[in-house]
């Protein structure tokens, strides 16, 4: 069964306006720049504060004055309309002179209904089912697609035998969309707060390290203080992990920080170092050796992370230094409770943190082989968009994200 698509209903247009009387405190001001008469523009402001569930604006003899909702709401609403107009200057850009007639600053026409049916199609590949993740007709999704496609005069779809594919002009504007849409949701969210209603969602993009003891100890810190926050923890490769952040589908990833850093829209922040070691089930006859060489370890089956991860290089370094030896019998995997399993029923051995397996170790269930791997330390943190601007909810997580990383420093 196809679930709906959860679809942004804000007016886009409102949301111009509402820029524009903010910035001039006048509604015949702001119907210069929008084009709107200003009996349109009241009613575009009467709707948006029916949305918020609170007054926007102050109204006064001598203008309109942003309230602190307003002011709270405005933030997000310039930065959502701003990644529209970098979304459409990208993909105005990626097209190569391909363009053609569209309007040149179409970010100003461009609607909610049309990026919306942009992002299903970039969800479902089929236009068939974009129109069922949004739960509207297809003649409706066709036609919102291709006014956008008219409007900006660019070649967003194309057909594969797979289904239909965004052009490389389609997926920038529909990542910009994404983050416009965060945007507007977190605006929601922080008028909700201001109003004394505790709601909020954090979704955090984990890798293995972090499951074990930061964020478990930071989530539950959060709910201590504030029960009703969702709390969406997605597992994965850092890869997949990396592309839901920079499309605001994530706020924040914890786990191994990379070295160098991927790309540059990112900012990493270090909770705590941590080392590898290399372990095996308590009985393990290695145990009985006490010098303990390469050709030893290669002699066992392993169990190892996947490829273009920071342990699973380490792995690699550590067998290149031995002229070929490398073991026969490997299996890959990221699952703690899989690879504890294979660990205890084998005589495997894998390269993990101390840390991650600190509870089998305290209950003599795993041990780690006394073998210098050199150096193997790691930064342990968090992973965000360079020009996030978290919620309230959002920083006081990171707050104790660092205070879990602060622990484990002891």
């Amino acid at each position: 069964m196809v679930r709906a698509l959860r679809k942004n209903n804000f007016n886009l247009r409102h949301l111009r306006a509402f820029r524009q009387v903010a910035d001039h405190n006048s509604i015949s001001m702001a119907a210069q720049h929008v084009h709107l008469s200003q009996p349109a523009i009241t009613q575009a402001i009467a709707k948006l504060e029916l949305i918020v569930g609170t007054s926007l604006f102050d109204r006064q003899a001598n203008g309109m004055f942003p309230t602190i909702a307003g002011e709270l709401f405005l933030g997000r609403v310039v930065r959502a309309l701003d990644y529209i107009f970098e979304g459409a200057n990208l993909a105005n850009n990626a097209a190569m002179g391909q363009k053609t007639k569209g309007f040149g600053k179409f970010d100003q026409l461009v609607t909610s209904a049309q990026l919306n049916s942009l992002l299903a199609i970039s969800t479902a590949g089929n236009f068939s089912l974009a129109a069922r993740l949004m739960d509207i007709s297809q003649p409706s999704l066709h036609r919102a697609a291709r006014d956008l496609e008219r409007l900006c005069g660019l070649v967003l779809y194309k057909k594969t035998s797979q289904g239909i594919e965004l052009t490389r002009a389609a997926n920038l504007l529909a990542k910009s969309a994404k983050l416009a849409f965060s945007e507007l949701d977190q605006g929601l969210e922080e008028i909700e707060n201001w109003r004394g209603r505790e709601v909020g969602r954090i979704v955090i993009g984990t890798m293995p390290l972090a499951r074990t003891f930061v964020l478990p100890h930071a989530i539950n810190a959060l709910m201590a203080q504030k029960p009703n926050i969702d709390v969406n923890v997605i597992d994965g490769p850092y890869s997949d992990l990396l592309h839901g952040l920079r499309h605001g589908e994530i706020d924040l990833l914890v786990g191994a920080l990379r070295e160098p850093i991927p790309i540059d829209d990112i900012v990493q922040a270090k909770l705590f170092s941590d080392t590898l070691a290399i372990a095996a089930r308590a009985d393990h006859p290695l145990f009985s050796n006490q010098n303990l060489s390469l050709e030893n370890l290669a002699d066992y089956p392993w169990i190892v992370p996947r490829e273009a991860t920071p342990t699973r290089d380490c792995y690699n370094n550590m067998f290149a230094r031995s002229d070929g030896l490398e073991p026969s019998n490997v299996i890959e995997a990221s699952s703690l409770v899989l690879i504890r399993g294979l660990l205890l029923g084998s005589d495997r051995l894998t390269i993990i943190s101390s840390h991650q397996i600190a509870h089998e170790i305290e209950i003599g269930l795993l041990k780690c082989l006394k073998f210098d791997m050199g150096q193997t330390s790691r930064d342990i943190g968090t992973t965000v968009r360079k020009n996030w601007v978290p919620t309230r909810n959002q920083s006081l997580f990171l707050g104790l994200l660092q205070k879990a990383g602060d622990l484990v420093n002891k």
